[in-house]
């Protein structure tokens, strides 16, 4: 399978929005879930959200919920990520990953991009 490729990053203000995309055409059929994932610097990887790749079951971390938003454009096998009211916190390298079961673990996850950094400056 071809893995997922994450863009979008940038450095970017306190209060600034970003959109973060992941192309997966290339795993998205194998996929039941996928989720977007953050490693701050000097930390372990940890769940922003998970979704399921059929619509419908959305789970944010309570630091972004109300913040950030997924969707997808199930055409054309790209999710996103927006990202509003970044806080400085919020910085780290963001992951796109899929698997097939509900899960916040990163193990849990068998397809994995690259990663795009964010930036959020105070």
């Amino acid at each position: 399978q071809v893995p997922p490729v994450e863009s979008g990053g940038e450095s970017v203000q306190t209060g600034g929005s970003l959109r973060l995309s992941c192309a997966a055409s290339g795993v998205v059929g194998y996929s039941n879930y996928m989720g977007w994932f953050r490693r701050a610097p000097g930390k372990e990887r940890e769940a922003v959200v998970i979704s399921s790749t059929l619509g419908g079951h959305i789970h944010y971390v309570a630091s972004v919920e109300g913040r950030f938003t997924s969707s997808q454009d199930s055409a054309k096998d790209t999710f996103f990520l927006q990202m509003t009211s970044l806080k400085p916190e919020d910085t780290g390298m963001y992951f796109c990953a899929f698997g097939q079961y509900f899960s916040i673990l990163p193990e849990d996850f068998t397809y994995w991009g690259q990663g795009t950094q964010v930036t959020v400056s105070s």
